[in-house]
């Protein structure tokens, strides 16, 4: 075990206990040599070893004298068990539509009027992504857009988060069954994986070969401002299918957009359309038993949406809001762009080819399918591994959002395995030694004195944190490497609290917790002072450069003023409901934290 001691004087001679529940003293030594320096504090290691599960504190004396909050101690799947079931609560929690899982935070259903959602064109932009030029372009379509996840703290729902989320939660329910399975008995993902995929099956229509990618819009529009979008309201979700009345200036809070990825049969952004190619395959593995007409719907649907990938993306339309001096964007994430904005698409078609071939692999396929090899997949997969190594972003990002390559390589490695080591465009040594790659090319430098694998003023730090700790496990688990397992623990370590504020950044988890996160439901409904109702489970942002503001009518105040003295380093942390840059929680950055908790569990 480490532990970590920040002084603001210098620790010459000092000494350390460990104490159980009952005050007996079950490990001491001295603190050891300085591990680096965090703003105005030196960061020492205090390392010790403990035989048996239970409830530790650590007391400091000497130069310095201090005193740790309690711990537990225990094997992993006593230790993970209850985050992961959070996590599951999150998710629910999370829930649009009709078949929302009733908790102490929710007792309503949300936005049922998105069963009959009128469908609009991407809208155009201003460059910044703040206003909507003109007015929305209706199709003359309708679909039934109800159901699915509300993307973070507002009331959106996106395709582009909700494909990420759910590919991870679905290998999780097939790779660890005892943890987020059937076999378990407080966190089977397993029924929640089908209502994310329900709404996928929605906004994807296999007959007509449309994608419809997002629901809602956050933008205000530059020539009506009065009327009112989703980021200009603090409400709960069940408000508003009867928000304003007949009011005109709330009628897309009332009656939400659905966007249109372009004409039936339009080719695909690849980003989404590898990941939704992956979520659908992955159905077809997780229900061709218990449901075989709704796993082979899944199937031909994965199919469908690969082949319509296009992989010329530099070719499509002009962005509607380029980013800086980008004059276009060629991948279509999210309306605006700017919310979201992704670059990278290889290691999507690397995941979703990945998938697909274990998905044909295993037979019982339905009749008509465009490719029943497998191999074809297999080389598929493995030609654009190869394309995402060579390409300008290998090593610029880890697992998140915005890079699935982490988990895209662990997948192609086992596939390479189970077809025999056949010649293909890539090698297992190339895959692993590319998540190595990426892991050392996040490391921070100088060393993070708390060993932390992410530099923490990046954005999004507990979320690629989580993610590290999951490719961490897999190369561990693809080479044998201990010390990547020993990493795996120190950076899960680092989101539960082993960090400059002695925070946890899962709300529910660890002696001290997010109590203040950007989330509509859990800011009304919820507890202001880490007391329950909460929003359990929720990773939240985590620790950024710089922390935000703002305010709208209806927000509860809510803010914890200890943390701003542990800033440093050029990181900074706000435990303020205000602050949406370190304390919105959302589908994507908790999704890596199920597999993070998985692994451990798994051993």
């Amino acid at each position: 075990m480490r532990a970590y001691l920040m002084s603001a004087n210098p620790v010459v001679a000092a000494t350390f206990i460990v104490e159980d529940a009952g005050g007996a003293t079950l490990a001491s030594g001295s603190v050891g040599a300085k591990t680096g320096e965090w703003g105005g504090f030196a960061v020492y290691a205090i390392d010790f070893n403990v035989a048996a599960a239970g409830t530790y504190a650590i007391k400091v004396s000497g130069d310095v004298v201090a005193a740790s909050p309690t711990f537990p101690i225990d094997v992993a799947s006593a230790l993970y068990a209850a985050p992961l079931a959070k996590t599951l609560s999150f998710y629910r929690n999370e829930r649009d539509g009709p078949d929302f899982v009733g908790s102490p935070l929710r007792d309503a259903a949300g936005h049922r009027n998105d069963s009959i959602a009128a469908v609009f064109a991407t809208p155009t932009f201003d460059k910044a992504g703040n206003f909507i030029l003109g007015a929305l372009q209706p199709t003359g379509a309708a679909i039934d857009a109800a159901g699915g996840w509300w993307d973070a703290g507002d009331y959106l729902k996106f395709v582009q988060t909700t494909s990420y989320a759910l590919a991870l939660m679905e290998v999780g329910v097939r790779d660890f069954p005892n943890a987020m399975g059937a076999g378990s008995p407080a966190s089977d993902f397993t029924a929640e994986a089908k209502f994310g995929l329900d709404w996928l099956q929605k906004m994807w229509d296999e007959d007509s070969r449309t994608l419809y990618y997002q629901v809602g819009v956050g933008s205000d529009f530059k020539d009506a401002p009065n009327v009112r979008s989703d980021h200009d309201l603090w409400r709960l979700p069940q408000a508003d299918d009867a928000f304003g009345g007949v009011n005109p200036d709330y009628q897309y809070i009332r009656h939400r957009p659905v966007f249109a990825a372009g004409v039936p049969g339009a080719k695909i952004s690849p980003n989404l359309a590898g990941r939704l190619a992956a979520d659908f395959a992955l159905c077809f593995q997780l229900f061709k038993g218990s449901d075989p007409a709704y796993a082979a719907r899944c199937l031909r649907s994965a199919e469908t949406i690969f082949d319509l990938a296009d992989t010329a993306p530099a070719s499509r339309t002009p962005c509607p809001n380029p980013v800086g001096r980008q004059a276009r964007c060629p991948l279509l994430s999210v309306a605006p762009f700017g919310f979201y904005p992704e670059v990278e698409w290889r290691d999507d078609l690397e995941l979703g080819a990945s998938e697909l071939y274990f998905a044909v692999r295993s037979g019982g396929l339905p009749p008509g399918l465009p490719h029943a090899d497998a191999g074809y997949y297999l080389s598929s997969a493995a030609r654009w591994a190869r394309a995402y190594i060579r390409g300008a972003n290998d090593g610029r990002d880890t697992l998140n959002l915005y890079d699935v390559s982490g988990l895209a390589h662990f997948e192609l490695h086992r596939a390479i395995g189970l077809a025999g080591f056949p010649a293909l465009a890539v090698t297992q040594t190339e895959l692993a030694n590319d998540i190595a790659r990426q892991i050392a090319a996040a490391r921070p430098s100088p060393a993070d004195p708390f060993d932390a694998g992410y530099v923490w003023s990046n954005g999004d730090s507990a979320s690629h944190i989580a993610g590290l700790s999951v490719m961490a496990d897999e190369y561990a688990f693809l080479t044998g490497d201990g010390a990547y397992d020993r990493d795996a623990r120190r950076w899960l370590g680092n989101d539960f609290g082993a960090n400059a504020w002695g925070s946890s950044f899962v709300v529910g988890v660890g002696s001290t917790f997010p109590h203040c996160p950007q989330h509509q439901v859990a800011n009304l409904v919820g507890s202001l002072t880490g007391g329950a109702p909460a929003l359990d489970g929720a990773v939240v942002e985590g620790p950024n450069s710089a922390a935000s503001s703002g305010r709208l009518a209806g927000m509860k105040a809510c803010a914890v003023g200890t943390f701003a003295a542990f800033d440093g380093n050029g990181a900074v942390y706000a435990d303020r409901v205000q602050s949406y840059v370190t304390t919105e929680p959302a589908i994507d950055l908790t999704a890596t934290s199920m597999l993070m908790y998985a692994w451990r569990i798994a051993g």
